[in-house]
């Protein structure tokens, strides 16, 4: 049988450095088409001629108002909390080796959301938001894989104690927000997490983190490709395992942390967008992480423009449409991970 020349031959993940990178420049361009379709679609829709013209001064002024206090603050803070929560996922599954994992599944959103109601109560200043959600975030990740290096625990036994540990962490909070209620100004929305309100000053507080989780990220990519070669392997390479797995849970608790201070406890990003990411760029996390931030931006500004659009003027918390396509998707790895049982 005749078969093609190799250079006509395509594989998927592609393998090159040059595809790898076309697929990041094709990412980018989306993640700037949904933050475009997210600054024109909400209540009213407006056309990009009258956003540009509202933005240079011209215009309506109202235009203008609900351009600057409105969908700008809510267009970043969306991506940058997706890209946040998808490059903690990718960091948690690669120190736990478990692709179930995510801060949603295992705790670490909760966790976040847990301490930042506890400083919301106990210490108010809207600038201690941010640090107490990455210590809450970085203790609960800590906790859980502790847990599993010591308890050596299987993959889907450390996913149910991960949930476990989420459910006590949301039962706090949700106490919190019952003997407390006026801890926290929108505390229902941040339960089931949103951008409604969000603004610059907020997502501002968080950037230090995000950027600084980000960049201790793509530093340790090279690192988290030893580590997939098994443990032993990777420490008879030269690396020292209990270092690269502390920064990189250090990095995800960061990310995680500041995305939870100005956006709630949005679900199921960390799990849904790393398994997209490896779709279209292989498990290489040097290309992977970047990929995952540019990819998680996009899923949630397109989550939160449906959750505007679906039922308005009402809008829907977007914590609940990420629920609604996510808990499927967990559902579907699982029984995968079973071979369609669903009994351990």
């Amino acid at each position: 049988m005749p078969t093609l020349p190799k250079s006509y031959t395509r594989t998927w993940p592609p393998s090159s450095p040059e595809r790898r990178a076309a697929v990041l420049v094709l990412l980018t361009l989306f993640l700037c088409a949904a933050a475009a379709l997210s600054l024109r679609c909400g209540s009213q829709d407006y056309t990009l001629a009258q956003l540009a013209e509202a933005l240079w001064g011209g215009g309506s002024g109202t235009v203008r108002r609900i351009l600057l206090h409105v969908r700008i603050p809510r267009t970043l803070a969306a991506a940058l909390a997706g890209g946040a929560l998808a490059l903690s996922g990718a960091l948690i599954q690669a120190v736990l080796n478990n692709t179930m994992a995510s801060p949603n599944v295992i705790g670490v959103n909760a966790g976040a959301g847990f301490a930042a109601l506890l400083a919301a109560t106990f210490f108010p200043g809207a600038g201690r938001m941010p640090m107490a959600s990455f210590l809450g975030a970085f203790l609960t990740a800590l906790f859980i894989y502790l847990l599993a290096v010591r308890a050596v625990l299987s993959r889907t036994t450390l996913i149910l104690a991960g949930l476990a540990v989420s459910s006590i962490l949301t039962a706090g909070s949700n106490t919190i927000t019952l003997l407390a209620p006026d801890s926290l100004a929108g505390a229902s929305n941040f339960m089931m997490g949103g951008f409604s309100g969000v603004t610059l000053a907020a997502v501002g507080r968080s950037g230090w983190y995000l950027a600084a989780g980000a960049a201790l990220a793509l530093f340790l990519s090279v690192e988290l490709n030893v580590l997939q070669l098994g443990e032993e392997s990777a420490a008879s390479l030269g690396l020292h395992v209990g270092r690269v797995r502390f920064f990189a849970i250090l990095a995800a608790a960061l990310l995680a942390g500041a995305a939870v201070s100005f956006s709630g406890l949005l679900g199921f990003v960390g799990l849904l967008v790393p398994h997209m990411a490896r779709r279209l760029v292989g498990s290489d996390n040097r290309w992977l992480l970047p990929a995952a931030a540019l990819l998680g931006g996009s899923f949630v500004l397109l989550c939160d423009v449906l959750a505007r659009v679906l039922f308005a003027p009402f809008e829907l918390p977007v914590g609940i449409v990420m629920s609604l396509l996510g808990g499927p998707f967990f559902l579907y790895l699982l029984l995968r991970r079973k071979g369609g049982r669903v009994y351990a």
